[in-house]
């Protein structure tokens, strides 16, 4: 099977399962979105914990992972600047509101793992990775931890709390995805995927194996092909759910009363090079500029 849209990331996978509007409204519309104080917190809590590991082992310590706290949030204000507008006449007060909690989480890694005696073969590590059907996995892994015989561990790092049992496999997709685009492009499946809860200090752990893995890449195909399908028809319809009482864009939705604008008038699709969806480029189909 040929998919429809060229390439996927776990994020827009899981929007358009959740809900084919808010994929739509993010991937095609690409409406903003208002910066929350959970949202940045959690990036300021992983870029801390990609940086710790910059610091030698003896050097990775609660207090130097509190340390960087205020340069971090520095640099993600100046990659931000839908973020950085909300503190622009800040005098640290609101700062300080957004980033309460920012301590007990990284207080809550240090009881899980003792990152002195831990050496990640690679944090924020970039994945792309060409599927037989044509379709490109793509994405960023927290953290790749390969053994002295080659195993990998894929962790990747949650400042909410952890889901119940009956919700645990929606979770673990996002892992599997990573573990997919993992065994194709190394040729190993990874031994232990590991979802790590700053939240409440639970760990998900999962050790796939080929026919996981092989389920999981027709899934992929199968919901690439879906997305093309409803792009072409321009029939994207809602999931309500009690998700969208934290949904940015409910104004806009149908099944609560609201009109979605009208979609982007499409660009002409080239005759030759990536196949596109309504026009759009296979970056704008992750939600990428």
């Amino acid at each position: 099977m040929t998919p429809s849209v060229t390439s996927l990331s776990p994020s827009r996978a899981g929007d358009f399962m959740t809900c084919p509007l808010l994929y739509r409204f993010r991937v095609i519309d690409r409406l903003p979105e208002p910066p929350s104080k959970a949202a940045t917190r959690g990036t300021v809590v992983h870029a801390v914990l990609e940086q710790l590991y910059d610091l030698p082992r003896g050097a990775r310590s609660l207090a130097a992972a509190a340390a960087l706290v205020p340069s971090v949030w520095q640099d993600v204000l100046a990659k931000d600047e839908q973020l950085a507008e909300h503190f622009t006449d800040d005098d640290g007060t609101m700062a300080t509101e957004w980033l309460d909690g920012t301590e007990a989480l990284l207080a809550t890694y240090f009881e899980i793992e003792d990152p002195t005696r831990l050496e990640p073969a690679n944090r924020e590590l970039a994945l792309s990775v060409e599927l037989e059907s044509g379709l490109v996995l793509r994405g960023y892994v927290d953290r790749l931890d390969v053994a002295s015989d080659g195993a990998m561990r894929v962790v990747d790092y949650k400042t909410g709390r952890a889901p119940g049992v009956a919700f645990q496999q929606k979770a673990l997709f996002q892992m599997r995805f990573y573990a997919l685009a993992l065994w194709r492009q190394r040729g190993e499946v990874p031994r232990l995927l590991q979802l790590i809860y700053l939240g409440d200090g639970q760990v998900i752990r999962y050790q796939p194996d080929e026919d996981d893995l092989i389920a999981m890449e027709r899934k992929l195909v199968a919901l690439a092909s879906a997305i093309g399908r409803v792009a072409e028809s321009a029939d994207w319809q809602p999931s309500p759910s009690r998700l969208c009482d934290w949904c940015a864009h409910r104004s806009l939705c149908p099944a609560w009363g609201g009109t979605p604008p009208p979609l982007p008038t499409p660009t002409p699709t080239p005759t030759t090079g990536p196949e596109t969806v309504q026009g759009l480029t296979p970056g704008q189909l992750q939600g990428q500029p």
